[in-house]
Formats: structure tokens, sequence, C-alpha cells
């Protein structure tokens, strides 16, 4: 009888031991914000492959690799809805300064996108290459995201088609209008990014030569989007002066074209416009009251980052840099450009004028190594070493510098930015590329929120300011972006989304990066997974690259094409 009972209780644990669940990860005892904005609650997470294959108690459940999310956070991965990794990655696929503060989708396309690329677009590139260099074998969109993931990327990548990109393709840097032919064939090429995978078109209107193009070009351009299920998303053609117009315009182009907006970094730029905020909002609600669906995006510093070109009239940069640089060789032309650069106008965008003094205007980035002296110096300080003016300072840099020079300026409210980042559609983008602390990304220096835009979101404004809840923040940084970008599995944690997930300590995460040392890693984030990878451990990066292209909802697989 003892050994009847013995055998039966060796077989009841065989058979509990071969009904437990397995999984390759169990983040385990985390407090889990699913990313829909609601209540966070206690659960383990099971991993398998790329995905979450369960969300519960999983306390006797296998798994080859085990977290301990004991006091942490557990929420998906962060969407940059505004980076400029492209060229980072491409250098470094390893993504270090937005995996530490949890982004593992960059969302590209702000104007100009990497592809469609002609001849003419690739000596571009290749010219205004800066302290690093790459080669690009790519000729279409979907064939430069394609080749970040083989190259190998820690994040997942995404970009919209860019409306700039479209226009330099078939017209160069002209300023006019596109030719009913031209036109069509721009149209064409974005119907081919909408099928490769992009996510919409993006422009960029206060540079040249973007902001050449009319209302109705970019209407025509997102009509196209329209027809794949993608979105409009825009850097208006102003955010001071003329920024009612500019929203006007961005709600124009939505209702015509039939189209999802978003207005890229919001803000209200010089202290002249930063009483506008109030209509703006009551503009955009009244759009969206209207049956239109317009958000917005916006990153977390009182500073933007840009180049002087932001600084000159679009007519002198008309064909181009070596254009430009030609006709500021020029006395009457410099004595013209001067002057505009220090007269207030609606009929373009002077960031200078806007920063209130050249004191506010921080140069950051040279391509020359003779000028890489200036970099952290304010345009008012090289102007007295050089004993000019501010704006003969500015063109001389241009043209000794060969490129636009990556400036940065101070122009917007504290209050603004706490009031904008409480409009329940608005998510957040950096504005910058990824890079390291190491290597030619020592060569020049960047903008703080390039290292701790979503860190400082959470930290400052959240923790500190306790402008909303954490559940809140969390949704402006995973399904808001998501559902606004129509992406299927990401954006929240459930069974069957892809296990792009993040781990941190709501009462650790920090930014460190100022204007003055921009380069600083932010800290407090523990664990980031993409597609079930562990990238980072522990605080540190694991090397992993297994980044993904995620594409729109128009894509079409290329055999189908």
């Amino acid at each position: 009888m003892f050994r009847l009972l013995c055998s039966f209780l060796t077989l009841l644990v065989l058979f509990s031991c071969s009904k437990r669940k397995s999984f390759d990860t169990v983040i385990r005892n985390g407090t889990v914000y699913d990313g829909s904005g609601g209540e966070p609650y206690s659960a383990d997470i099971g991993i398998v492959g790329d995905s979450i294959a369960e969300i519960g108690d999983l306390s006797g459940a296998e798994a080859k690799t085990v977290i301990d999310a004991k006091g942490m956070a557990v929420a998906p991965g962060f969407i940059n809805m505004l980076s400029w990794a492209t060229e980072s990655l491409l250098l470094d696929g390893k993504s270090q300064s937005d995996i530490r503060q949890g982004v593992t989708l960059e969302v590209f396309g702000e104007g100009i996108s990497f592809g469609p690329v002609n001849d003419d677009i690739r000596k571009g590139m290749i010219s205004q290459m800066r302290d690093y260099s790459f080669e690009i074998p790519w000729t279409t969109l979907g064939e430069y995201l394609e080749w970040l993931e083989k190259k190998g990327v820690s994040p997942n990548v995404a970009s919209f088609v860019g409306a700039t990109t479209l226009r330099i393709h078939e017209l160069g840097m002209e300023n006019r209008a596109p030719t009913p032919e031209e036109l069509g064939r721009m149209k064409d090429l974005a119907r081919n990014a909408m099928e490769e995978g992009a996510l919409g078109i993006g422009s960029s209107l206060i540079y040249a030569p973007g902001n050449y193009a009319g209302t109705d070009e970019l209407i025509e351009l997102c009509k196209v989007a329209s027809e794949y299920g993608g979105i409009y998303i825009t850097h208006m053609r102003s955010e001071g002066n003329s920024i009612y117009s500019a929203v006007g315009e961005t709600i124009k182009i939505a209702r015509e074209a039939k189209i999802p907006s978003e207005i890229y970094h919001l803000k209200m730029a010089g202290t002249d416009n930063w009483n506008k905020l109030d209509t703006v909002i009551q503009m955009i609600s009244a759009a969206n009251e209207s049956g239109l669906h317009i958000t917005a995006d916006m990153y977390t510093y009182p500073a933007g980052a840009t180049g002087l070109d932001a600084a000159m009239p679009p007519w002198v940069q008309e064909g181009g840099i070596y254009q430009w640089m030609k006709r500021m060789g020029d006395p009457a032309i410099r004595k013209r450009v001067a002057n505009e650069m220090r007269t207030r106008t609606d009929g373009w965008e002077n960031l200078l004028l806007m920063a209130g003094s050249t004191d506010n205007v921080l140069l950051v980035g040279f391509a020359n190594d003779s000028l890489k002296r200036y970099t952290g110096k304010t345009l008012s300080e090289v102007a007295r070493i050089n004993g000019k003016s501010p704006e003969e300072t500015a063109m001389d840099l241009v043209i000794a510098d060969s490129t636009r020079v990556s400036t940065v300026y101070f122009m917007m409210s504290e209050d603004n930015i706490k009031r904008q980042l409480k409009l329940p559609y608005v998510s957040l983008g950096s504005d910058a590329e990824s890079s390291a602390p190491e290597g030619a990304f020592l060569k020049s220096s960047t903008h703080p929120r390039a290292y701790g835009n979503f860190a400082r979101f959470l930290a400052k404004y959240i923790r500190e300011d306790k402008i909303m809840p954490l559940q809140e923040g969390i949704r402006r940084l995973t399904s808001l972006p998501a559902s606004n970008l129509k992406i299927k599995r990401r954006g929240t944690l459930a069974a069957g989304n892809y296990a792009d997930i993040v781990v941190f300590d709501p009462a650790k995460i920090q930014d460190h990066a100022t204007f003055e040392n921009p380069m600083q890693y932010a800290t407090g984030m523990s664990y980031v997974l993409v597609n079930g990878t562990v990238v980072m451990s522990n605080g540190e990066h694991t090397g992993a690259t297994p980044g993904r292209v995620v594409r729109g909802p128009g894509w079409t697989p290329s055999s189908d094409r």
C-alpha cells in the first residue's frame, strides 16, 4: 500500500511539473502600467519569442530568464515621435542615449526622410556629412529602413516620407510650384513610400526648400497618404508671429485631404507670442469637435535646436548650401540679409529675433575643425571675438563651415511647457539624434533633449511637478502615439502584443543632461526589452540589436506590389 501511495504521489508530481507554464522570459513582482492610462496593478509578464504570452500570476512558471521588478514600474516601451537618429544609428546602432530612457521606437521623417534618394540627393547628403560618414546604398525609404534593420539597431524604427524630400527629388532646390507632371511624380513617389510602410507625409515648413511648398501641394501629397490610412505630421510654417495662420493651414490640410494630422514640437516661440497658447488650444479643440483628428507632440525644454538657416530669409538660401554661400559673398546681398535678420516680419520665421538676444543663441555643431573652438559659445560671444556684428558673424560661420551650423535658440516659456504637456492629445518627441558620449559623437555638442527628454518628463514634470499621474504620463509615451500612428501590437502591454517593455523605478528615473554638459545619460531605467530581447539589463546596455522596421497601415509586401 505504501509503495502504491508513493508511486501515485510521484506520478502526481510529474504530472504537475509537465503542466507548469514555461516562458523565455518572465518579469515578476512589478507594478504594471499597461499604457492605457488606467490604474496600475500587480502582475507578472510572460514572454515567448518576440511577444507577450501572458499577464497574471506566473509565480509557478518556469523561464530561461527571470527579471525581478519588485518596487518598479513595468510599462510598454516608449515611442519617440520625432527622432533624428537617422544618421546616428548608422554609426552606432545601440541608440544608447534613448535606450537608457526607455525608447523602443524611433520615428523619423520631419520634412526630410532618408528616401527616396536620387543621385543629386545622394551627392548632397555626402557633401553635408560632418563628424562621420556612411555609405548610402539604398534608394527608397523602405530600403533605408531595411538597411538599418539588417545592419543591426537596438530600437525599432519607422518613418514618414518627407514632403521636402519629395520636392527636392523632382524640383531640386528651386523656389517655385511644381508643374502638373512634377507633382504627379511626387505623388507617385509618395504612393510607393506608403506601400513600403511609410507612416504618412511629414513636412517642415520654416526651412528652405520645404517652405517653398504651397498649401495645395501639401494637400495633394496628403491625399495620397490618406488613401493608405496614413497621417500628416508637420513642423508648421510658423510657431511664433504667424502661428494662428500656421495652425489654420494644418487644419485646412487635414480637412481637405481627409487625413489625421499632428503638430510637431508644439510651442509658442518668442516672448511676444507666449500669450497665444489659449487661442491655439481653442483652434485645435474646435477642429477636433468638428470631426477632425488633430494631435501634437513636444519636447520638455525651453530651447529648440536647428541651424543658422532659421535666422536668415528663405530667398537667400534658394538653390542649396553652395548658392546660399555664394550669395552671402556679395556685399550688397550681405547688407540686405543682415537688415532682414534684424527686422521683425511675419513673412518668414526668424528664430534669431524670437530668441530675444544673440546671448540666447548657442552654437553647438561645426563641420570645420578650425571652427570647433566656438562650440558651446553664444553667437554674441563669437561676434565679439571676431569684432563683427552677430548677423555678419552668422553669415561668416555658414560660409566657413559649408553647413547651416547646428544652433540652439532659447525661445519658450516654462509655464507654457507645463500647460501644453497637460493637453490630453500631446505625446513626446526628442527632435534629436540618439548617440553616446564617445567616439565621433564627441566632435560636436548637442541639445540636452538628445539625452534627457523622456527621463525629464517622468522626473521633473510627473514626479516633482505632479502635472499628471504616472499612468497618464506613460499613456502619452506609449498607446497615444501608437494609436495616432495606427501601429498594431505595440504601445500597450497585452497578450499577443510585441514585447517592447521597460522596467524602471519611478522614484529614481532622472535626466542629467544640461545645456552646458548635454551628453550625460539619464539614470533609473533598469531593463529595456525590444521584441522580447533584453537590450538593457540592470541599467547597462547588453549590446543586443533586435530592432525591426515598424510599418504603417499602407504597407504592401513587395511581392504584391
